[in-house]
C-alpha cells in the first residue's frame, strides 16, 4: 500500500514523526474503511510512504483494528525502512501497490533518487520524470 506522508518534507521528518507516534513498537494510522484486501496485505505487506512525489520508506503492516467510532486503524511497525527513492504521484488516502511495482532498498542507477526534492517536484509537475 502507499500513503502520502502529509506535512513531511524529508525522510528525516517522517522518521521523527513515526518515532513520536510510536507506542509499544506500533504506530496507528486512521482510515475511514478497512481495505478489501486486508488479509492479503497483513501477510507480509508494507505501507510505502510518499514524500515529495517519491516513495522513500516503508513500514511493515501488522494488522487492522476497528475503532469505537467505526473507523479503522492500520497498525504498523514503528520500524521505518528507507528504500530507493522511486517516483510516485501523490494521492489522497492509501492505494494498493503491487509487489512487482514495489521498490527495493537498492538504487536503480537512474539518478532520480539523487535529485533534490524541489527539482524533482518541478520535473514531475512537467511530466518529465
Amino acid at each position: 500500500m502507499t500513503k502520502v506522508a502529509f506535512g513531511c518534507a524529508t525522510l528525516p521528518a517522517l522518521e521523527k514523526r513515526i518515532a513520536a507516534r510510536s507506542n509499544g513498537g506500533k504506530v496507528r494510522i486512521v482510515t475511514k474503511r478497512r481495505p478489501r484486501r486486508h488479509e492479503e496485505v497483513v501477510r507480509g505487506g508494507c505501507l510505502h510512504w510518499i514524500v515529495k512525489h517519491r516513495l522513500v520508506a516503508r513500514s511493515p503492516i501488522l494488522g487492522f483494528e476497528q475503532r469505537n467510532d467505526g473507523r479503522w486503524d492500520i497498525v504498523l511497525s514503528d520500524r521505518l525502512e528507507a528504500i530507493a527513492a522511486t517516483p510516485k504521484r501523490a494521492h489522497q488516502g492509501w492505494r494498493y501497490l503491487e509487489d512487482k511495482d514495489a521498490p527495493g532498498t537498492d538504487d536503480d542507477g537512474s539518478g532520480i533518487a539523487e535529485l533534490p526534492p524541489r527539482l524533482y517536484g518541478k520535473l514531475a509537475a512537467l511530466a518529465l520524470v
